[in-house]
């Protein structure tokens, strides 16, 4: 880890409304995978958030958004993510999503593939859809016409500019993890 955790001790008047919010959110939206250390110290991506408060308080913001009025199924955005994760390399990306697929019975079998950046032949036609636009945007270039189309048959435009934002939230996610080098806490 490059950035040390931060106690809430020892938070700045410009960390502590963030932390409250982000302790907030956490325990609605990201409570199946640990976060936080004993002394409260935030884990993943929301300590080097904390570290720099007016980018992180962006990034939650887009990520509550994200979150909030969520229109995709949560499994095709589980798959999305998870393929993001794999681009990635992210480990915390990795171990907080499968912990949330897990939890939502997402098969070891259909994981394994994932995260070895595989598309699984299990998916149903949305799932599929979902991972072949993240699959293809997280390689770079234009997302290609055919997906694209797919994607607004399958979910609409809505739910494909979600799907395309989501992509983009994780991609930020996963390089904020790898640039600072986040480690995966132990598994209970």
């Amino acid at each position: 880890m490059r950035l040390p955790l931060i106690p809430p001790q020892d938070l700045t008047p410009e960390q502590k409304p963030l932390y409250d919010d982000m302790r907030k959110g956490i325990a609605s939206h990201f409570n199946a995978f640990k976060v936080e250390r004993e002394d409260g110290a935030l884990m993943g991506p929301w300590n080097p958030w904390l570290h720099e408060p007016t980018i992180g308080k962006a990034i939650w913001d887009l990520t509550l958004a994200m979150t909030a009025k969520a229109v995709l199924p949560d499994p095709v955005r589980q798959i999305a993510i998870l393929v993001v994760g794999a681009r990635f390399d992210a480990a915390y990306e990795l171990y907080a999503h499968i912990a949330v697929a897990e939890g939502e019975g997402m098969s070891p079998e259909r994981l394994s593939t994932l995260v070895a950046d595989l598309k699984p032949n299990d998916l149903n036609k949305e799932e599929s859809v979902a991972f072949d636009v993240a699959y293809a945007l997280s390689r770079g270039g234009v997302l290609p016409e055919p997906v694209y189309s797919l994607a607004v048959k399958t979910f609409g435009q809505h739910g494909t500019n979600e799907l395309i934002y989501l992509v983009g939230l994780y991609a930020l996610v996963s390089t904020t993890l790898n640039g600072f080098n986040v480690p995966v806490p132990e598994r209970e």
